[in-house]
């Protein structure tokens, strides 16, 4: 089993910047590719970014490339996602998910596990 918990949500004005965290406990981490997705009101979980198992892999949507950055700390076994220039569209609840299989992806269903998820609202 994983676990995975994300904080630092909240609100910020359109231009502003967040930074996201997701905190894993259970099987080892450092072995897992890591993705953030989100999803807003009405609409399908999407993804947004995600990071190979050793950090040196990304890879990105294109609605948020160039503003998005994803890193990971295997020693401390967290992933965060900094956002910066935020839109009003970026407003959604973000997901931390965890791939435990060899390889990566950017589909909803590669993903093994997944966080509770944490509100990230951009005020026009």
């Amino acid at each position: 089993q994983v676990q995975l918990v994300e904080s630092g949500g909240g609100l910020v004005q359109a231009g502003g910047s967040l930074r996201l965290s997701c905190a894993a406990s259970g099987r080892t981490f450092r072995f897992f590719a890591m993705g953030w997705f989100r999803q807003a009101p009405g609409k399908e979980r999407e993804f947004v970014a995600r990071i190979s198992w050793s950090g040196g892999s990304t890879y990105y949507a294109d609605s948020v490339k160039g503003r998005f950055t994803i890193s990971r700390d295997n020693a401390k076994n967290t992933v965060d996602l900094q956002m910066n220039s935020l839109k009003p569209e970026d407003t959604a609840v973000y997901y931390c998910a965890a791939r435990v299989r060899l390889g990566v992806g950017v589909g909803v269903n590669d993903y093994d596990y997944w966080g509770q998820g944490t509100q990230v609202t951009v005020s026009s």
